[in-house]
């Protein structure tokens, strides 16, 4: 016999314990603890199936002084409807404004442009009561949802549109956690440093566009993104390099040619073009038709019963035809894309106390 088969045996109890059978048995050491009780789940309140925005909550300024913007967002810098109000970043660095800083800077002879009709301090104010004054039912749901988008902090921000449309692409028919894994392989291959934002936050550098130009497929592709998607990024960033695109034109362009010549670009849709330019642009005069969530929330702004308008099909437009949001959406011009944010809210808000 083996030693550690006779260690083994060894080691076995000659006897086991019995119990008789009116003995009682404590079971508290071999019982499972008690699950603690969940608390019930509170209903999430409705939101757009596509809103990129489910919540909308102002930013968070951070308690370290330190660590907080060293200046306060601007409020006197010109900005127009239907221009791009936010600030752009070039490839280098640099800042783009459509318009100068200065009001005394800004008149058509000078920039070519109409006159700007609002400040970053006054848009939101103008726009909000523009809202309210065609349709007071607004009231209530404006009140109980600030906007943070075209607020003052908001069109402070600092734009990089390659970066937002890269990223659009890459988030497209995937997941967030998907979108978010394959962006940090996509700038993993670039090997950037990191940045350390006002508020404390480390942000990835993103890569210039004649770096992802010349970044082949097969190497883009590594990062988990499709040959479809590679090749999309590659030409978007082609178009960048070559000046067909750029901060410049991005703010100045109207509405209309922004819409133009974004949707011609291989990889970006009419409702991804529409979103990057209220989102990213901060342009407040942006309607789209074609967002289920809008389609939603007009439907429930005219009286309608989405629930049961939801299951009668109509392709596209399954809530709302596509004419009755465009009527409905034109005398809240030239504000559409903030009426365009309370209608993927309106449904938070009951419906009977617009009314």
């Amino acid at each position: 016999m083996s030693l550690r088969r006779s260690v083994r045996i060894g080691s076995i109890p000659s006897q086991i314990p019995q119990t008789s059978s009116n003995a009682r048995v404590h079971h508290s050491a071999v019982t499972k603890p008690r699950r603690a009780i969940k608390p019930k789940k509170t209903a999430k309140p409705k939101t757009s199936y596509w809103s990129p925005e489910p919540e909308a909550t102002e930013p968070k300024l951070s308690t370290n002084p330190q660590l907080r913007p060293s200046t306060p967002p601007p409020l006197d810098r010109p900005v127009d409807p239907h221009r791009t109000n936010a600030t752009l970043l070039t490839p280098h660095g640099s800042t783009v404004n459509a318009y100068p800083a200065h009001a005394e800077d800004a008149s058509p002879t000078k920039t070519g442009l109409p006159r700007p009709l609002a400040t970053t301090g006054t848009l939101l104010e103008q726009a909000t009561a523009h809202l309210i004054a065609t349709d007071p039912r607004l009231a209530t749901v404006i009140s109980q949802h600030p906007c943070p988008l075209f607020s003052p902090a908001g069109l402070a921000e600092e734009i990089d549109p390659f970066n937002s449309l890269t990223s659009s692409i890459i988030g497209q028919q995937v997941s967030g956690a998907a979108a978010k894994s394959i962006r940090n392989k996509f700038l993993a291959l670039f090997d950037l440093p990191e940045t350390i934002a006002p508020d404390g936050h480390r942000h990835d550098k993103f890569p210039t566009p004649d770096r992802v130009a010349k970044c082949d497929i097969p190497t883009l592709r590594s990062a988990g993104l499709s040959q479809r998607k590679a090749e999309y990024i590659q030409g978007l960033a082609e178009k960048f390099e070559n000046g067909e695109l750029g901060a410049r034109m991005l703010a100045r362009a109207t509405d209309e040619e922004l819409l133009e010549k974004l949707i011609a670009v291989r990889g970006l849709g009419k409702w991804s073009v529409e979103m990057f330019a209220v989102f990213a642009l901060k342009r407040i005069d942006v309607f789209s038709t074609g967002d289920l969530g809008v389609q939603r929330g007009c439907a429930s702004f005219m009286g309608r019963d989405v629930s049961k308008l939801k299951g009668k099909g109509g392709g596209k437009f399954k809530y709302m035809a596509e004419k009755d949001m465009l009527e409905l959406a034109a005398k809240f011009s030239p504000y559409r894309s903030l009426f365009m944010w309370y209608m993927w809210r309106i449904e938070n808000v009951d419906v009977a106390v617009l009314g």
